[in-house]
């Protein structure tokens, strides 16, 4: 039998929680801190509603109108051609993804469980710092961990979509908000939050280089999930009667209400205690820990925020699997307990590697970066943009227009003029922009050359 969601709502809080992850609660801060802040976000937003939205649109039109996994998908819009290679470049980038993005899961369950044992609190400010080196320099913590957070993502994804993803996804996403309204309204009333909101909203364009585009794009593909077919995948289990333009706008506008809460919540308190936006990756598990600890109350907003930490992650490793596991089960209901845990315990055997990184294979390079820094940014810089732009090229040239609007327009009243914009947008803004933000960022083509030289000579 199909799966299906049992709701447009369910729907939305399922895709929200693939988009509603990492990318915003841990990438976009310390992005945003070390890519000039109030431009680098507002620069985010013009992605996203520019590409992201329109590209997250494509792909619902994908899924949905072929009710196909990632794969198949393409093939039935595209048959005897090579279309179907986007499936499986965006099956491969999800499979990579969760095999250092289970890493940061792991990180998360330590600290979780350190918080709530009271061992991140009371501490002198640079022994959050020693604690965050030696819990991820540690073999046994760090691999043992990333398999305790796999083990979670395996088990719901092998339930299904309605008893697995669905109902851990509508209990996760409200919890979330929830949360986050409470570690907001805390950070905002610190002295000196005024510093912090200015940097997070007030744009300084002297900081933007043609890096902070490309990690801006990055991060709008990295917060929305497209460009790895992920939406493509969960919008296949959508029934014809809700409308997919609806469902786009209710998650993307998700998306930039808890990247906003995530930047208010943390920039405010990272400027009261006079601490620096821009620690990079170590942002959260480095200062906020000490933040936290200087505030009334701070032990219970600590592990308020990292269960939130948690429930984000887990949303998004959710779809990250399915992806891979609605590819190779095709329909087939009884094979996906035995395929989900199969293909979990094969990420976790790619992601040991990136979880070594800090620790006993510090020393191992590729590419002047760690294993884990190196699948980042593949994943997020090389990957995700190249996907995106072939599923921008894909949609508007193998679909036909008059197939486009009738599946954009199945559930919901959208005239022919916001259909055009759209067209306009995805069949030509989108390309270009991505192509050009894309080749013009000579970090993106030094790796891409390093990488040719590695494989040709």
């Amino acid at each position: 039998m199909k799966q299906q969601w049992s709701s447009k709502l369910a729907f939305i809080l399922a895709a929200a929680g693939s988009a509603v992850g990492l990318g915003a609660i841990w990438k976009f801060p310390y992005v945003t801190g070390t890519s000039g802040g109030g431009a680098f976000f507002l620069i985010f937003i013009l992605f996203t509603l520019l590409i992201g939205l329109p590209l997250l649109i494509g792909e619902f039109v994908i899924g949905r109108s072929t009710q196909k996994n990632a794969i198949e998908s393409y093939r039935a819009i595209a048959p005897n051609s090579s279309w179907g290679g986007v499936g499986k470049l965006g099956i491969f980038t999800c499979f990579l993804l969760l095999s250092f993005y289970s890493v940061i899961g792991g990180w998360i369950i330590i600290y979780f469980l350190k918080a709530i044992t009271g061992q991140l609190s009371g501490l002198d400010e640079g022994r959050y710092g020693e604690i965050f080196a030696e819990t991820i320099s540690n073999p046994i913590l760090a691999i043992s961990s990333q398999f305790a957070f796999l083990a979670i993502v395996m088990y719901v994804v092998s339930r299904g979509v309605k008893k697995g993803i669905e109902r851990a996804s509508v209990i996760m996403m409200p919890a979330l908000f929830v949360l986050f309204l409470a570690i907001v309204i805390r950070g905002l009333t610190l002295d000196g939050a005024t510093e912090g909101l200015a940097f997070f909203l007030v744009p300084d364009f002297s900081t933007i280089t043609s890096e902070t585009l490309l990690y801006a794009m990055g991060q709008s593909f990295f917060a929305l999930s497209v460009g790895v077919s992920v939406m493509v995948t969960y919008s296949s289990y959508l029934s014809r009667d809700e409308s997919i333009v609806q469902s786009a706008l209710s998650i993307v506008m998700l998306t930039f209400v808890v990247a906003f809460l995530a930047g208010v919540a943390i920039f405010p308190a990272v400027f009261s205690f006079g601490m620096s936006p821009d620690e990079g990756p170590v942002l959260l598990f480095n200062v906020l820990p000490s933040v936290f600890d200087q505030m009334p109350y701070g032990a219970f907003f600590l592990v308020t925020f990292l269960l939130l930490f948690l429930f984000a992650t887990l949303t998004s490793a959710f779809s990250m699997l399915e992806v891979v596991v609605a590819a190779i089960t095709k329909g087939d209901v009884s094979q996906r307990p035995k395929v989900t845990w199969l293909i979990g315990l094969a990420i976790f055997a790619v992601g040991i590697p990136s979880a070594l990184s800090y620790g006993v294979w510090s020393d191992v390079l590729l590419f002047g970066r760690t294993v884990f820094d190196t699948a980042d940014f593949l994943v997020s810089n090389i990957l995700m943009p190249i996907g995106a732009l072939l599923i921008a090229i894909f949609v508007p040239l193998k679909i036909s227009k008059e197939r486009l609007y009738e599946e954009i327009k199945a559930g919901a009243s959208i005239g022919k003029r916001l259909f055009a914009i759209w067209f306009i947008l995805i069949r030509y803004v989108a390309p270009i922009v991505i192509a050009i933000v894309f080749l013009d960022v000579i970090g993106a083509l030094s790796f891409i050359s390093a990488v040719a030289g590695a494989v040709f000579n």
